[in-house]
C-alpha cells in the first residue's frame, strides 16, 4: 500500500508565496518521476510541474519563473515552491508519481495525493 499526502495550501494575497509538500510512503522500492497537477473549478486537471528521479524538470509555461519544484528522494518527497502568486494561480494542487512497488516490481504505477488548496485573494 502506497500513500501520497500532500499539504502545504492556504489562502495567501497576490505577490505572495507558498511551499507545498507530498510525502510518499509504503511499500516503495523507487519513485521515478513526480509532478504536481493543479485543477480549478470549471476546467480540466492541469500538469504544473515536473521532476525526474534524476531532477530534471519541465513547467508549464504560465507558471514559469515563479515556481520552482525539487525533490528529496531519501524523504520521498517532493515540494513546490510557489512564488509571485496570481489570483489565476487558485485551484486544488494535487501530486503525483510514478511508483515502483514491492507488490508490482516490474513496472510503475501513478499514485495521486489527496489535493491541497491554494486559493490567491486579497
Amino acid at each position: 500500500q502506497v500513500q501520497l499526502v500532500d499539504s502545504g495550501g492556504g489562502l495567501v494575497q497576490p505577490g505572495g508565496s507558498l511551499r507545498l509538500s507530498c510525502a510518499a510512503s509504503g511499500s516503495i522500492i523507487r519513485i521515478n518521476a513526480m509532478a504536481w497537477y493543479r485543477q480549478a473549478p470549471g476546467k480540466q486537471r492541469e500538469l504544473v510541474a515536473s521532476i525526474t528521479s534524476n531532477g530534471v524538470t519541465n513547467y508549464v509555461n504560465s507558471v514559469k519563473g515563479r515556481f520552482t519544484i525539487s525533490r528529496d528522494n531519501g524523504k520521498n518527497t517532493v515540494y513546490l515552491q510557489m512564488n509571485s502568486l496570481k489570483p489565476d494561480d487558485t485551484a486544488v494542487y494535487i501530486c503525483n508519481a510514478a511508483i515502483v512497488t514491492m507488490a508490482s516490481p516490474l513496472h510503475p504505477y501513478n499514485y495521486w495525493g489527496q489535493g491541497t488548496q491554494v486559493t490567491v485573494s486579497s
